[in-house]
């Protein structure tokens, strides 16, 4: 026979786990167009930050385990598992409840016989959280073909790291880097989505009174120990 975890822990509660990984998205908005930029945003930058997360559709899966009530001596429980297996709990708590027949019972109401079954039901639901940093400035330098610096609303000045071939479009023309001018209004966005699972763990306790033997038939013998 196998000493168990607490009841407590076994046949009650819900649990809910995080764990994801994130990427980055990063890009600038022009006046009329959008570019592809990489930055940091720096502690003294006036930074607007908007998030949200958006649920994906949950999936859901369920275990059942089933065992027999061989033996309740106070607050002690000894059920015999689906396996074959003997599991003692110890210091069943008072607070601990099951479902028989439609009734709630404790722990003092179980009987040797009866049937216990905890059904796990485990629910993963994704969820994507969107952090949308956002910095506005004026172009003070430019230093092709990788950088460039902008003037925030704070007065401080930041470099900003520019794509490979990335285009401009400035008051309806297209430009490159080498085109972009001290002066431009710039708004920069910086993008992260994070991916996360959010799983929640429900567990239930029901049960079932021991099955009555048969009646013997009425043209059975009746035989008396004596």
């Amino acid at each position: 026979m196998t000493k168990a975890e607490p009841i407590r822990s076994t046949f009650s509660g819900d649990q809910i786990m995080k764990s994801g990984r994130g990427f980055a998205l990063l890009h600038v908005t022009l006046a009329t167009g959008v570019v592809c930029v990489a930055f940091a945003l720096s502690g003294s930058a006036q930074v607007h930050t908007k998030i949200t997360t958006t649920s994906g559709k949950p999936t859901r899966q369920v275990k059942v385990d089933r065992a027999e009530v061989l033996l309740v001596a106070g607050n002690d429980l000894v059920v015999k598992m689906e396996d074959g297996t003997i599991r003692h709990f110890a210091d069943v708590p008072e607070s601990f409840r099951a479902t028989v027949e439609g009734k709630e019972v404790g722990i003092f109401d179980l009987k040797a016989g009866m049937t216990l079954e905890r059904t796990t039901t485990i629910t993963t639901t994704p969820k994507l959280v969107t952090t949308v940093q956002t910095v506005k400035g004026k172009v003070w330098h430019v230093q092709p073909p990788n950088y460039f610096y902008l003037t925030l609303e704070d007065g401080s000045n930041q470099r900003f790291q520019i794509p490979k071939g990335q285009k401009f479009k400035v008051e309806g023309q297209t430009l490159d880097v080498w085109g972009l001018k001290p002066g431009v209004t710039i708004t920069a966005n910086k993008i992260v989505e994070f991916t996360s699972m959010e799983i929640e763990q429900q567990r239930k306790l029901t049960g079932s009174m021991p099955v009555a033997p048969p009646a013997p038939s009425a043209d059975a013998p009746i035989l008396v120990a004596k």
